[in-house]
């Protein structure tokens, strides 16, 4: 009797001391860690919140790139963070992808407390304006036509915009070439110089180069049709059930930080999403606030997790 009155005080002691982190956090400053370099579309979206959290927090917010190894240096670095309340990490899909690619020290899933997922990132299938393809169909019929013969590029091994071709491949029982780059910009010039038949690009990408006519938009990743390109099919329409290859951006935060601090964290966070301003923001990258609860982006990477997971082995990719 005596050891479950201990347990049971231990127990309410420890829930009392959750509620109090809680009512008290934040009091310093709170870092957003970004495991990717300045400027992209990631760290955007940990400035956007930096600059339009403190008001709601009452403290500052920094942002911290420490970008190296597709992500997995920064990645780590907040997985084995103190679950205070203090380290949060902004990330995008490749978090789950990289499971299947590298031998991590963390487990992407298990190692996080989801906050909230704070955008969609859409993907385009394009290819040059000379090519007759127009459509998903007339791709998979040039494609069974010339097995292996017809080119894709990427900014490299396991990037979204391999695995998205992946994906169509798998589904629709194709072979292309796959010709990764180490970067985007690589990617793109050989994309607008006719050495690359397909590519999927982000839209804010290759936007500019569709309305200069210099590459074609053959079909949107999305599961709806970007606003941006309301005449382009989405790969759902071309008749590929469960295509949606667009990319998702979230907060995460290290496994244990108490409950309050994440539901506090998460309305903050909805809050800035709900602004005028952060859509805008966002839109010159392509992307489209998506405030969630932290359960619903909990499942959202543990279903990308899996998904991810059969694509890679079913193509097998490999990092190396």
């Amino acid at each position: 009797m005596f050891i479950v009155l201990r347990i049971l005080a231990a127990m309410l002691l420890a829930a009392a001391s959750s509620v109090s982190f809680g009512a008290s956090w934040p009091d310093r400053p709170i870092t957003l860690i970004v495991p990717f370099t300045p400027a992209t579309g990631i760290d955007l979206i940990a400035r956007q919140l930096s600059a339009s959290l403190p008001k709601r927090l009452g403290q500052s917010v920094v942002v911290e790139n420490i970008p190296g190894a597709s992500g997995n240096i920064g990645t780590e670095k907040v997985a084995r963070a103190k679950p205070d309340g203090y380290t949060f990490l902004v990330t995008v899909s490749t978090l789950v992808m990289n499971r299947s690619l590298y031998k991590l020290p963390y487990d992407p899933v298990q190692a996080f407390e989801p906050v909230g997922q704070t955008s969609w990132g859409t993907l385009v299938l394009v290819t040059g304006p000379k090519n007759p393809v127009h459509d998903v169909a007339g791709l998979v019929a040039a494609a069974k036509a010339q097995p292996g013969k017809l080119t894709y590029g990427s900014p490299g091994v396991g990037t979204p915009h391999h695995l998205a071709m992946a994906l169509l491949d798998g589904l629709t029982g194709i072979k292309m070439l796959h010709v990764p780059y180490k970067g985007t910009a690589g990617a793109v010039q050989d994309m607008l110089g006719g050495r690359l038949d397909y590519m999927f690009l982000p839209i804010h990408v290759a936007l500019p180069q569709i309305k200069a006519g210099k590459l074609k938009a053959v079909a949107v990743g999305s599961p709806k049709r970007a606003a941006q390109l309301p005449d382009i099919p989405t790969l759902g329409e071309a008749g590929l059930k469960g295509a949606n290859v667009d990319m998702w951006y979230g907060v995460l935060a290290p496994k244990g930080t108490p409950k309050p601090i994440i539901a506090s964290l998460n309305k903050a966070v909805n809050e800035v999403l709900a602004a005028p301003s952060t859509a805008v923001a966002f839109e010159s990258q392509g992307m489209v606030p998506a405030p969630s609860t932290p359960e619903q982006f909990g499942e959202l990477i543990a279903k990308d997790d899996k998904r991810w997971a059969e694509v890679i082995k079913k193509a097998g990719i490999t990092a190396n």
